[in-house]
C-alpha cells in the first residue's frame, strides 16, 4: 500500500487550499462583525454629539470650559469613525484603518481626560438643577434605549480596550479592581478594535496587500490600549493613596506625593530592642517609604477606625533580611536596617511574612541606582589576584617588599564589617571618610 498522493489528488495542494478557504471564511466573518459593531458604535456616538454636545452649546446650559471637560474630543472621534465606517462598509479594511490611525490622537486626548470628565460631570449634576433636568429628559428619548450619559461617555475607551471600567466616585478601589477583572473574563469577543485587528492579522496571508496596513493598525491600537491601562493604574494608585490618607488622623503625615506608589499594608508585631513584649503595629508600604502607625483610641467615636502615624522610614538606604527560628510557630522575623534605625518585625504567618519580604525587597531594589549595580558587577568580575601580585611572584625580593607594604596598609585600615553583622557605632572623629561613603552608598538585599 502506497501512502503517496496520486497525480490526480495532490494532498499538499488540497491542504493549502483548505487552509486558505478557512482563512477567507474567518476573515469574512470578522469583517462582517466589525462593520456591524462599528455601525452601532457610530449611532451611539451620534446620540452624545447631537442630543448633548450640540444642544447644550445652543442652550448655554453649561459653560464652554465645562462642556469641554465633560465631552472632550468625542465630537472629533465621531467624525473620524464615520469616515472609517464608510471604508469598512465598502470592504476596504486596510485602507480604512490606514487613514484612521493618524487620528488616534483624539482618542489619546479623550483617554487622558476621562477621569476628570467623570468628576466634573458628577459635580455639575449635583449643583446644576437645570443640567440635571436636561440630562434626564434627553435620556428618556426612545433613541437612547435606557442608556445613560455616563455609559455612553465610556464607549470610545471601551472600543479600544474592553478591560476598562467607568470610574465611580466614593467606591472602594478593591471593588473597582475586581470589577475590571470580571469584565476582562466575561467580555464578549467582539466589539474591540484590538481583538478584531489581531484576528484579521492572524487570518490574512502576508502576501495580501492589506496585511501591512492591518499590522500597522494593530501596533497603533495597542499603544492607545497601553495608555489606557497606564492611566487606569495611576488612577487606582491615587485612590489607594487617598484612602490611606483618610485613615490617618491629623495632617502631619503626608501620604499623597508625586511619584509615590501604594504597594501593601498589614499588621506586624514590632519586637523592641530591650526584650519587652512584641506589640502589633500597622504598616503601610509605599514605593519610597515604610509607614508605621498605631490605631487610635476606641474611646473616641470620631477616630475609632483611624490610625496615628508614628514613623516614616525611607527605603532609599534600607537593607532587609529574613531571619528564621525566632518564633515557635511557622512564622519568622524580618530585620530592616535604616541609616538611623533598625526594626525587627515578626509575623506568625509564613506566607504573609514571605509576601512582606518580597514586597520590601522589590521596592528597595527599584530605588537602587544603576551605577551602583554596575560597580558591584565589576567588583564581582575582578580576579582574585591582581596584576601586581603576578609581577611580584616572578621576583622574590619584590614579593617580600610587597608583602611588607600590604601588611602595613592592612594595619592602618579599619576592620571591614560583614554584611550580616549589625552596624557598629563609631565616633565621628574615628570614622574615616571613605568608610562613611561606602556605608551610605551600599544597599544590599540579603
Amino acid at each position: 500500500m502506497s501512502f503517496s498522493p496520486g497525480p490526480s489528488a495532490p494532498l499538499g495542494c488540497t491542504t493549502i487550499q483548505e487552509q486558505r478557504d478557512r482563512w477567507k471564511r474567518k476573515c469574512s466573518r470578522i469583517s462582517k462583525e466589525l462593520v456591524q459593531t462599528e455601525q452601532r458604535y457610530c449611532r451611539q456616538l451620534e446620540l452624545v454629539t447631537t442630543y448633548f454636545v450640540e444642544i447644550l452649546k445652543a442652550k448655554g446650559t453649561l459653560r464652554e470650559d465645562i462642556r469641554e471637560s465633560i465631552f472632550s474630543s468625542i465630537k472629533a472621534i465621531h467624525s473620524v469613525n464615520q469616515s472609517l465606517l464608510v471604508h469598512l462598509e465598502n470592504g476596504y479594511l486596510g485602507r480604512g484603518f490606514d487613514q484612521f490611525c493618524p487620528h488616534l490622537h483624539y482618542y489619546n486626548t479623550y483617554v487622558d481626560n476621562i477621569y476628570n470628565a467623570s468628576k466634573v460631570l458628577g459635580i455639575h449634576l449635583k449643583k446644576n438643577k437645570a443640567f440635571r433636568r436636561f440630562k434626564k429628559l434627553q435620556e428618556a428619548r426612545p433613541e437612547f434605549n435606557n442608556q445613560k450619559l455616563e455609559d455612553l461617555l465610556q464607549l470610545p475607551i471601551q472600543r479600544i480596550d474592553h478591560t476598562w471600567n467607568r470610574p465611580e466616585r466614593n467606591r472602594d478601589v478593591h471593588a473597582i479592581v475586581g470589577k475590571m477583572a470580571d469584565m476582562h473574563n466575561s467580555a464578549q469577543d467582539g466589539g474591540r478594535y484590538k481583538h478584531f485587528l489581531q484576528d484579521l492579522t492572524a487570518n490574512t496571508s502576508p502576501d495580501n496587500p492589506e496585511f501591512q496596513q492591518i499590522s500597522k493598525a494593530v501596533t497603533a491600537i495597542c499603544e492607545v490600549s497601553q495608555r489606557i491601562q497606564n492611566n487606569t493604574r495611576c488612577h487606582e494608585n491615587h485612590l489607594q493613596l487617598c484612602r490611606v490618607q483618610k485613615l490617618l488622623k491629623g495632617r502631619k503625615t503626608k501620604v499623597l506625593a508625586a511619584g509615590r506608589w501604594y504597594i501593601r499594608e498589614g499588621w506586624l508585631k514590632m519586637v523592641p530592642p530591650k526584650g519587652a513584649d512584641a506589640k502589633p503595629k500597622m504598616f503601610f508600604l509605599f514605593s519610597d517609604m515604610l509607614l508605621q502607625a498605631k490605631r487610635c483610641s476606641p474611646l473616641r467615636t470620631t477616630s475609632g477606625d483611624k490610625f496615628t502615624g508614628q514613623h516614616a522610614y525611607p527605603l532609599q538606604d534600607c537593607t532587609v533580611e529574613k531571619v528564621f527560628g525566632h518564633t515557635r510557630s511557622q512564622g519568622g522575623l524580618l530585620s530592616l536596617t535604616f541609616p538611623k534605625a533598625k526594626l525587627l518585625l515578626m509575623s506568625s504567618n509564613q506566607e504573609d511574612l514571605n509576601d512582606w519580604y518580597q514586597s520590601l525587597s522589590s521596592a528597595i531594589r527599584k530605588l537602587q541606582p544603576k551605577t551602583e549595580v554596575r560597580q558591584r558587577d565589576e567588583l564581582c568580575r575582578r580576579p582574585l589576584h591582581s596584576t601586581a601580585n603576578t609581577h611580584s611572584s616572578s621576583n622574590p625580593s619584590k614579593k617580600r617588599n610587597m608583602m611588607s607594604i600590604e601588611t602595613s596598609e592592612h594595619a592602618q585600615k579599619p576592620p571591614v564589617e560583614w554584611e550580616g553583622s549589625p552596624p557598629k557605632k563609631m565616633k565621628k572623629s574615628d570614622a574615616p571618610e571613605q568608610s562613611a561613603e561606602a556605608s551610605t552608598s551600599s544597599c544590599v538585599i540579603l
